[in-house]
């Protein structure tokens, strides 16, 4: 499959031909990981491709997966446990050197090509959507720098939009990531909260990098671009959103994972008790569904009564579908909590990373963020039920973010047209 199978195309005149006349823009490439296994990536993704084709009706748009995949086939990251399980035993230079020199290679090799074939016809590159400029293991630092590298070649506008940016780098990464922005045509930048507001301000101080702008996750406008899951009359459905306590761990500190092990079936245990009917899912990521797989029986036995998994499912759609089918929302993936935000249904979130805490904050949800290594697993039918009797109106921040992507469409072509034409 190419990387632009999946593109959403020009729309089309009465005639059916495109839409040529007074075209500023053909094609825009976002530079993201849309086809990552945890498919809140390609929700959030499908979101903004689909929210910028509305206000840009005369363009292309389409993604590059930064990690080189093209399409949502579930067999993608198999081995991504035992990476991370590898790379967790090695002591921090040297698993910065193992990392960058992987990284390195992988490039050269394969991603290289992928890029710049994925940029043939570009007139904007946006950097847009996710937990992006962050720092495990040199990872984005060194594929975004590569992107960007063969969008400099090119001369194409750089947009940076509503990315999230951890808190901590390393003094290598810092220096990979401010020297692609540097040698980039940066037009404009914007991150999604206020955390990641101050930590590019913090990592770029001293480099020729502008300020960063707040603009609205685009995962909120999910109910906008699927449909919503018909639910049964009489029916108390929780969807409980399961992640590896090592991807916890990974991406955290070791507090927020200490005791999921135990947590997870006794919080299932309460909301059966509770009355509610658990539905078991994952974000789609290898490791997670391999841990819940390996624990279904127990916990179900331990709940003592309607605790299920839910069918397996390979693309964002069929997240959107889960979610949306559901009373409330209980888990750490981002994109799970996002999703149910925007089609108007509780979550409530669990503490692992700042980027949940910041969205809930902004979403006016930050009573329904919970901390299991600090709230017994025992109250979670109760405080679910707070949830759900919350109400809330996501149609406000929805609006938002599509006014800041009417936004970025007019950024997009004021800076294409400020790049001079190639004579072809």
């Amino acid at each position: 499959m190419n990387a632009s199978s999946n593109a959403i195309r020009p729309a089309m005149a009465p005639d059916g031909s495109a839409q040529d006349e007074a075209r500023l823009l053909s094609r825009i490439v976002l530079l993201n990981v849309k086809y990552s296994p945890n498919l809140g990536d390609g929700l959030l993704s499908e979101c903004l491709e689909r929210e910028l084709a509305r206000a840009l009706p005369d363009c292309e748009v389409t993604s590059i997966d930064l990690a080189g995949r093209t399409g949502y086939p579930s067999g993608y990251g198999r081995t991504r446990g035992i990476a991370l399980a590898l790379l967790e035993r090695l002591p921090g230079r040297l698993r910065r050197c193992a990392a960058w020199t992987m990284l390195r290679l992988v490039i050269a090799v394969r991603l290289r090509r992928h890029y710049s074939a994925g940029l043939e016809g570009a007139e904007a590159v946006i950097v847009g959507g996710g937990n992006l400029l962050t720092d495990a293991d040199l990872n984005f630092p060194m594929k975004i720098s590569g992107a960007l590298a063969q969008a400099a070649r090119r001369d194409l506008p750089v947009v940076i939009y509503a990315v999230g940016v951890s808190s901590r780098w390393s003094r290598w990464g810092s220096r990979i990531f401010a020297q692609a922005l540097e040698r980039s045509r940066l037009a404009w930048a914007s991150v999604r909260d206020e955390g990641s507001q101050r930590a590019w301000q913090r990592h770029f101080a001293g480099y020729a990098v502008p300020p960063a702008q707040l603009t609205v996750d685009p995962g909120v406008l999910a109910s906008s671009h699927y449909p919503q899951s018909l639910r049964r009359p009489g029916t108390r459905k929780i969807g409980v959103c399961i992640t590896d306590p090592l991807a916890v761990r990974y991406h955290s500190d070791a507090a927020c994972a200490a005791n999921l092990e135990a947590w997870y079936p006794a919080a299932l245990r309460s909301l059966v008790e509770h009355g509610f009917e658990v539905v078991l899912f994952t974000n789609g990521s290898p490791e997670d569904r391999e841990y819940l797989h390996h624990r279904l029986h127990a916990w179900v036995r331990q709940a003592k009564g309607p605790v299920m998994l839910a069918r397996s499912f390979d693309t964002p759609a069929d997240l959107a579908a889960l979610v949306s089918g559901c009373d409330a929302i209980v888990g750490h993936r981002m994109h799970a909590c996002i999703a149910a935000y925007s089609f108007g249904i509780p979550a409530i979130g669990l503490r692992w990373d700042e980027k949940l805490d910041s969205f809930f904050r902004l979403a006016g949800r930050a009573e329904h963020m919970l901390d299991p290594s600090a709230i017994a697993a025992e109250e979670m039918g109760t405080r679910t039920a707070a949830a759900i009797a919350d109400h809330f109106d996501p149609a406000p921040l929805a609006a938002r973010a599509r006014s800041e992507v009417e936004a970025l469409a007019a950024t997009l072509r004021t800076a294409a047209l400020a790049r001079p034409r190639r004579v072809r």
